[in-house]
C-alpha cells in the first residue's frame, strides 16, 4: 500500500552550515558537532583532498578542488554560511580567493576560513597582544603571523611543535598542548602580556581544554575550531551565547 506522508522545512529551521573539511583532518567534525549542536542549526560536511605533509606549495593545491567540495554539500539546502577548515591554507591562499571558490558555486553564501575567524573573534573580544601557538613548520607559522600583524595585532609570544604530517599533528596530546600555552603566555613580556592566546590548526584538539585554560591564564583562549564555527554561527545570525564552551561563545560580532 502507498503511505500518506507530510513534508516540513527540515532540521536547518534556523542556519544551514556547510563545513569543508580536510581529507587528513581528525578533529574539526567532531568538534563542530559539539559546539553547533543548538536546534534548529543544521550541520553538514564535505571534504577535500590533501596530502598529509603540511606546506606552502601542499596547500595551495588545494585551492582548485573548493569548487568541487563545495558541489558536494546538499544542493536542495541554502546554506547560510559556508567554512572552509584549514587555517594554514586560507593563509597561504587568501580568505578572498578562499570565498571566491567557494561561492562560484554558491554564489550568495557567506564565507569563513579560520584565518578570517581568528581576526574577527580577537576584534570581538577587543584584544591587542596576542600569544600564538601552531603545529606547522617555521615557514607557514610565519607567514599567518604575517597576517595576524598585518591585520593590526601584536604576537606578544609565539611557538611551535613544527610538525609537517598533519596524521601526527591530530595526535598531539591535549596534555601538550596545554603545557605550549602556559608556556607561550608565560614567555610574554611584563610590558606586552598577553590578551588572548590563538591555537591555529583545526586538527589540534583543543575544545575540551579551553576552559581550564581560560580559567588558569585569565584571558581568552581561541582556538582555530572555536573561532571558526563562532564565526559562522554569528555570520548565519545564530546569537546563543554559550560561555561554557569558551569566552568567545559569550560576545557578538564586532561592529
Amino acid at each position: 500500500m502507498k503511505l500518506e506522508f507530510d513534508t516540513d522545512d527540515g532540521i536547518g529551521t534556523r542556519a544551514n552550515l556547510g563545513m569543508i573539511v580536510l581529507e587528513t583532518d581528525e578533529t574539526l567534525e567532531a568538534e563542530f558537532a559539539r559546539m553547533a549542536d543548538i536546534d534548529g542549526v543544521a550541520r553538514y560536511h564535505s571534504r577535500i583532498p590533501m596530502v598529509t605533509e603540511i606546506r606552502p606549495d601542499t596547500l595551495a593545491m588545494m585551492l582548485k578542488d573548493l569548487p568541487a567540495s563545495t558541489r558536494l554539500l546538499p544542493s536542495s539546502l541554502d546554506f547560510d554560511v559556508i567554512g572552509y577548515g584549514c587555517t594554514s591554507a586560507s593563509t597561504v591562499i587568501g580568505s578572498d580567493k578562499v570565498a571566491a571558490a567557494i561561492q562560484s558555486v554558491r554564489p550568495n553564501v557567506k564565507v569563513t576560513d579560520p584565518l578570517a575567524a581568528l581576526i574577527a573573534a580577537a576584534r570581538a573580544l577587543g584584544v591587542t597582544n596576542l600569544g600564538f601557538i601552531t603545529p606547522y613548520i617555521p615557514d607557514v607559522s610565519q607567514r599567518m603571523r604575517d597576517k595576524l600583524e598585518e591585520a593590526g595585532f601584536h604576537i606578544s609570544a609565539g611557538g611551535s611543535f613544527e610538525e609537517s604530517d598533519d596524521r601526527v599533528v591530530a595526535r598531539i596530546s591535549e596534555q601538550a598542548i596545554q603545557n605550549a600555552a602556559r608556556h607561550v603566555a608565560n614567555a610574554a613580556p611584563k610590558a606586552t602580556p598577553c590578551d588572548a592566546l590563538v591555537i591555529s590548526c583545526t586538527n589540534l584538539r583543543c575544545l575540551n581544554i579551553i576552559p581550564q585554560l581560560e580559567a588558569e591564564l585569565g584571558i581568552p583562549v581561541l582556538s582555530s575550531n572555536t573561532a571558526l564555527v563562532w564565526h559562522m554561527l554569528r555570520l548565519a545570525g545564530v546569537s546563543d551565547r554559550r560561555p561554557q564552551i569558551c569566552r568567545l561563545f559569550d560576545v557578538e560580532l564586532a561592529d
